[in-house]
């Protein structure tokens, strides 16, 4: 019998549970089209493309101004791929699902692992927050009023932008007044343990600092945790371990029935969708 190495899990067993790409049949025509309908979106409406907003050429965001009047609601997705693939453009569509409600949405690029390390990447995204928080005015948007979500490793991320003291940043503690976080990985032993730290080479210091389990709750903004129904045993886990660290309220957790890893996310493309309604009303727009 093989030896565990995260709890019941043999490195083949850990390796399997999050190999969303094997596990998901159709993995590769969601991400398909998760590209195709972000090229459609950039193509029919307004938008700002590969604003820099720091020196690395990485730090670049997009923006999508507000269907409506300014300065709206800000709302800031951050892209998944575990850490080292996908890019922003491939998840403009996110804004079909908040343009409608009056939400100025941006879409985040960062540096990708190996070329950069974690802690690297968790600095690119909060500096993406921070330089959004100056410039609200300029993207016709409320500096009060931002608002974070991410799918997969952007769940992650989004975890770690509550969990910021933002104050370290020359910003106000509460910059961040509420996050949704989508399939997210907020306890990244098992992906030290795993095939992933192949490329990732997370040591046990660096897992640690960038696993939000481990992290206090965020003393502002509000969390909204939405998982799979059709997910594996460890993103539930992972998803409830935070809920439980964090007192996520049970109203806030969405376990999304006859969802997987990557349908999840394309509810963004329905303003109406639950997932969007969700994050709208974050939001005060619903």
């Amino acid at each position: 019998m093989a030896t565990p190495v995260f709890r019941t899990y043999d490195r083949a067993a850990l390796d399997a549970e999050y190999n969303n790409r094997v596990k998901v049949k159709d993995a590769m025509d969601w991400i398909a089209r998760y590209g195709a309908e972000s090229a459609r979106a950039r193509a029919e409406l307004p938008m700002r493309f590969d604003v820099p907003y720091g020196a690395h050429h990485a730090e670049r965001l997009d923006v999508f101004p507000a269907a409506g009047a300014a300065p709206a609601p800000i709302h800031v997705f951050v892209h998944g791929g575990y850490w080292h693939r996908l890019d922003k453009a491939d998840f403009s569509f996110v804004v079909r699902g908040l343009r409608p409600a009056g939400a100025v949405t941006v879409v985040v690029n960062y540096g990708l692992i190996p070329a950069i390390d974690m802690d690297t990447l968790v600095r690119q995204c909060r500096t993406a927050v921070a330089w959004v928080h100056a410039h609200a005015a300029e993207i016709g948007g409320d500096p009060a009023r931002i608002f974070v979500s991410g799918h997969s490793a952007g769940g992650h991320l989004t975890a770690m932008l509550l969990a910021t003291d933002w104050t370290t940043l020359g910003r106000p503690a509460d910059v961040v007044k509420g996050g949704v976080a989508i399939s997210g990985l907020y306890d990244l032993e098992p992906i030290r343990l795993c095939y992933l730290n192949d490329v990732l080479a997370l040591t046990p210091e660096s897992a640690r600092r960038n696993s939000p389990v481990t992290l206090p709750a965020p003393r502002a903004g509000a969390l909204v945790l939405a998982v799979g129904g059709e997910e594996g045993p460890e993103y539930h886990r992972q998803t409830a371990e935070l809920a439980t660290a964090w007192r996520v309220t049970p109203g806030d957790v969405m376990d999304m029935a006859g969802h997987d890893h990557f349908s999840i996310v394309s509810e963004l493309e329905n303003p109406f969708s639950p997932l969007a309604r969700a994050i709208q009303r974050q939001m005060g727009l619903a």
